[in-house]
């Protein structure tokens, strides 16, 4: 699929543009269409720079892929995509990615090496301390949700959940976690106009980022002092090879496990909801038997949901994809949304279906080094939290991103 390419002239613009933000205002529904027509018929399509809310993008357009295959093949090949200039599909400062992704942005040794690290504490001790906490959390939820009967959905549930998990998990104080949230939500909706509230952009963002880097940072030195049984004691005193973690790159994670473990889990939660109640045959047969279905079905659950719609790779050198020719420097966009959508991957890949198998979805990435790291926790956290009673919801309110699919608000009432 991909060979050494010469200097090409570019293309024009595609008329199905994924650049403006008016195009992420649409829902998952109305952009599929547009998809599909990318997919079938220009599945390597080259486009203006995504509409900046931030800063100029450093490139005179970019390329989107829209295909299952494309997005799994430039996943598998770090060497030729690489992820150390970012991995978002806008521009951001250069000094914000590594404090703001950790090794999301990165490549080769620095990245493997990062990971192995983190990876070292996640124990089988520690792993089965974690279940236990999901579980816990989910009955109390559970339980919360039967006596108010009614309200919304993402804030009575779908929010608590990742958000209790992450912070009970890393040991966060309790009094600290609702703003350390806040300070979560404002990395991926500083987009969205209800959550700026009148401030610029980059305000947002740079005010959500120093608020988890200093939660993070103080945690970290409190640990180090006085640790406890919690992630971040075993994080301060973490070594692999005689190296342990550096200060900027605790905070890192900190941000990043604060974003990624509340939001993919969240909005797969009000997501699956949704579509739970719009296909009531799937429901039923869930209900009929939960531990029969539910390891199959949590695959359809973040299939059908792709709460990262989107990621991007830059071109470490020319090369050919499809028959398009892309330049070294080049930004290549992984359209998640669509590749999950893609009927050379997927039978009927608008229906959702909790026993689809086998379900080679891209929504914790298309593979290779970067595949999700947390994939098992929010596996976790989904099969405890739909053992919920049935409920009924309402229209959801969605975030303007064109990054995360997320749910702002979901009204439920309780049958």
């Amino acid at each position: 699929m991909t060979v050494q390419a010469p200097h090409a002239t570019r293309p024009p613009f595609d008329p199905i543009s994924v650049s403006p933000l008016s195009f992420w205002q649409l829902t998952a529904k109305e952009r599929e269409p547009h998809f599909k027509i990318l997919r079938d018929e220009r599945p390597v399509s080259w486009h203006p720079p995504i509409e900046g809310t931030m800063m100029p993008a450093p490139v005179d357009g970019v390329w989107a892929l829209t295909r299952n295959e494309d997005i799994v093949h430039v996943s598998k090949n770090p060497e030729l995509f690489c992820s150390g200039q970012g991995v978002i599909i806008e521009a951001v400062p250069e000094e914000l990615l590594e404090a703001a992704q950790s090794f999301l942005a990165m490549d080769g040794e620095k990245h493997s090496g990062l990971r192995r690290l983190i990876s070292s504490v996640f124990t089988p001790r520690q792993v089965a301390k974690i279940q236990d906490q999901v579980n816990n959390q989910a009955t109390m939820i559970v339980d919360d949700l039967v006596k108010t009967k009614q309200g919304d959905f993402v804030a009575q549930v779908s929010k608590r959940l990742p958000m209790w998990t992450i912070y009970e998990m890393v040991g966060l104080p309790p009094e600290k976690r609702d703003e350390t949230t806040i300070f979560a939500d404002g990395m991926v909706s500083w987009a969205d106009e209800e959550v700026a509230a009148g401030r610029e952009p980059a305000e947002v963002l740079n005010d959500s980022l120093i608020g988890l880097l200093t939660a993070g940072l103080e945690l970290a030195e409190q640990r180090r002092a006085h640790p406890e049984s919690d992630l971040m004691s075993l994080l301060v005193q973490a070594e692999v090879d005689g190296r342990r973690l550096t200060d900027d790159e605790l905070g890192a994670f900190f941000v990043l496990l604060s974003v990624a473990g509340n939001d993919t889990t969240r909005n797969t939660t009000s997501l699956t909801t949704v579509a739970l109640q719009q296909f009531p045959e799937q429901r039923a047969l869930l209900e009929k038997d939960f531990n029969g279905h539910i390891k199959v079905a949590i695959e359809e659950f973040v299939r059908w949901a792709t709460p990262v719609m989107t990621f991007r790779r830059t071109a470490t050198r020319d090369t050919v994809l499809r028959d398009q020719h892309i330049r070294e420097g080049d930004w290549v966009l992984m359209m998640y949304s669509s590749g999950n959508r893609d009927e050379r991957a997927f039978g009927n890949p608008n229906t959702f279906d909790i026993r689809r198998n086998p379900n080679p979805h891209v929504a914790f990435g298309g593979g290779g080094p970067h595949f999700c790291m947390g994939a098992f926790l929010a596996k976790m956290q989904l099969e405890a939290i739909f053992r919920a009673p049935t409920l009924r919801v309402g229209e959801p309110e969605y975030l303007t991103s064109n990054f995360m699919h997320a749910v702002k608000s979901l009204p439920y009432i309780l049958d």
